[in-house]
């Protein structure tokens, strides 16, 4: 695991940061952009799934077709996603087109041509995202599920909402862009093999331009309903419930996510095992730890029948307080092997490299190193992740489910 980190602040703000991984011969880059869900104007759910397709229809000098050419000719594996925060634009390529590539993403995140024409396209692309999901009963659930948990509008789905994003116009839009694609508060990060001078020097001279201020903060709301239940003629029940827990931010971030993972961390897990396996109350069961940067919570999906959907909450809910009761030795080993695991692949991978760095960043104003997340977590033991537990019980459930059967958190017989 490499130790090294490249870093250069430009006069506007922007941040630059690299961290080289030997013997690749590709790089990875990622440009992290202050513009996710929760930052659009109220009423623009889902703006930032048409931003993030429109923006590539056509940049510089090049249109719609062009700009593709000259993305697919430099061999770029595109990765583009949106969060609550952030839009990430980002690519992983052989390394010598690195400097071409950014180039092109100069264009794309500073001189997007938003033709009107094209928004149409993107709009509808979106909107065809959305209906998907009433094939995904589970992406649903678990998407409402952020939404009601986090006090609004940190938890707005990034997929958008119906009608919003139909009453989403070009001229509104392109001023969102606008507005949001602050250089500022820019990161810039890229992984593997590089030339971080000759980098430095080329954002410099696309990038380095003055940056007005503005008002980035939000105005956080309240947390939406604690029950809702979307009835649909099925024979499945979908289950999502989700509670608080300590932010990724905090010192007791490492127990936090160990502890989810002795709960859901492999076949050996709890939830698997007493809700799956003991009693086949499901056909999938998972936990997972969810963040923001000053807040966070444990989700949990699991899917069922309708005559079982009761049991099944009713077991995972038990699981979850039996937490308190403290983990084994066994248990504390197997999910320290399988977060360092976890580590170890994502500090192989290029581009899970510039994403973790430049989200790092964001949440500490620093990156840390591999070495230092694999110690926190070597150094947890029954007694710490014990203590975690008893003074952070889980508890005040959002609770999710969609199917033929509407069912009680207050019923607790397993």
């Amino acid at each position: 695991m490499s130790e090294k980190l490249d870093k250069h602040i430009l006069k506007n703000g922007m941040v630059i940061l690299g961290e080289p991984i030997e013997q690749v011969g590709s790089a990875a880059f990622t440009f992290l952009l202050p513009s996710g869900s929760s930052r659009f104007p109220y009423g623009c759910c889902g703006a930032g799934a048409v931003i993030t397709d429109w923006i590539f229809r056509g940049a510089g000098d090049r249109n719609s077709r062009q700009l593709i050419d000259a993305l697919d000719s430099l061999g770029l594996h595109r990765n583009t996603s949106m969060n609550s925060s952030h839009i990430s634009l980002g690519a992983a390529l052989e390394a010598s087109n690195l400097e071409n590539a950014i180039d092109v993403y100069a264009d794309i995140i500073l001189k997007p041509t938003l033709d009107i024409d094209q928004f149409s396209l993107s709009k509808q692309l979106a909107l065809h995202e959305l209906a998907g999901l009433e094939d995904d009963p589970r992406q649903k659930v678990m998407l409402n599920l952020c939404e009601q948990f986090y006090p609004t509008p940190l938890g707005l789905p990034a997929i958008g909402k119906l009608d919003e994003l139909e009453r989403l116009e070009p001229d509104g839009t392109s001023s969102i862009i606008k507005e949001n694609f602050n250089l500022s508060q820019t990161i810039f990060a890229v992984a593997g093999k590089y030339n971080f001078s000759a980098i430095c020097k080329r954002i410099e001279k696309l990038f380095n331009t003055p940056q007005p201020e503005c008002d980035t903060k939000i105005t956080i709301g309240e947390k939406g309903e604690y029950r809702t239940h979307f009835p649909h003629d099925g024979a499945q029940v979908h289950i999502g419930l989700m509670t608080d827990t300590v932010a990724v931010t905090t010192e007791n971030y490492y127990n936090a996510r160990t502890a989810v993972s002795v709960l859901s961390g492999g076949m050996s897990s709890r939830l698997f095992t007493e809700v799956r396996e003991k009693r086949g109350l499901c056909y999938a069961v998972g936990a997972q730890y969810n963040s923001l940067k000053d807040m966070a919570g444990v989700s949990c999906y699991a899917g069922t029948t309708p005559d079982k959907a009761q049991q099944t909450l009713d077991v995972i809910v038990t699981e979850f307080a039996r937490l308190a009761e403290g983990v084994t030795e066994n248990e504390l080993q197997r999910a320290k092997v399988g977060l360092k695991s976890t580590l170890i692949m994502q500090s192989e991978s290029t581009i899970s490299r510039a994403g973790g760095i430049a989200h790092d960043y964001y949440l500490f104003s620093r990156v840390r190193p591999l070495e230092e997340i694999k110690k926190k977590f070597e150094e947890i033991t029954v007694s710490s992740i014990g203590d975690f537990l008893a003074g952070n019980r889980f508890g005040d459930y959002t609770l999710i489910t969609i199917g033929p059967k509407s069912i009680d958190l207050q019923k607790q017989e397993c």
